[in-house]
């Protein structure tokens, strides 16, 4: 049978969480195998640039950061999931990648 890797990327954590959930309860009431919600490390973005515009004065910056999270689940592959995995609703905020493994 073949399975279906689904790997969710976003920088909005909550927004992620809940799609996994819904992705998992679709799974679960189809009836299909999974194993889910794994945790995949999270990539942190910094960018550091000065406070002043102009070159005089003391050197203080400010610090910014993104982190992306990152989710992966394996269901089993039955059309009929997989079609029920497509109509959830996605917000733009979250990146799903769906891959057909045997």
């Amino acid at each position: 049978m073949q399975k279906a890797r689904i790997k969710l990327t976003s920088p909005n954590y909550k927004a992620l969480e809940e799609i996994s959930s819904q992705i998992l309860s679709v799974a679960e009431r189809t009836g299909v195998k999974h194993s889910g919600k794994i945790p995949l490390p999270t990539k942190k973005l910094f960018i550091s640039c000065r406070k002043s515009p102009c070159g005089g004065g003391t050197e203080s910056y400010e610090k910014w950061q993104m982190r992306v999270h990152k989710r992966m689940l394996d269901i089993e592959a039955d059309e009929r999931t997989l079609r029920r995995v497509m109509r959830v609703d996605i917000p733009e905020s979250v990146h799903v990648e769906i891959e057909l493994i045997e």
